[in-house]
């Protein structure tokens, strides 16, 4: 009998914005909020482009700026 994997997965998000506090309360202060400071643009997005395609982040676009790299996921523990 086929069996389907009804767990639901934990997604991982990560963007970049210049105003890391507004972007947070946007998306429910998640508990596993995590951020850091970008020197250069081109530094933001190397790092953005790495979470994406090796670690299978999904990218939040919902952000304008680069001076801050967040990471959260959909699960509210």
């Amino acid at each position: 009998m086929f069996e389907l994997n009804l767990i639901p997965q934990k997604m991982k998000y990560v963007g970049l914005t210049n105003n890391p506090d507004v972007i947070k309360r946007k998306h429910g202060q998640p508990m596993d909020w995590w951020q850091r400071v970008f020197a250069s643009e081109l530094e933001a997005n190397k790092w953005l482009k790495v979470l994406i395609k090796m670690y299978g982040y999904k990218e939040v676009n919902d952000a304008k700026g680069w001076k801050y790299g967040y990471t959260f996921s959909n699960n509210p523990n």
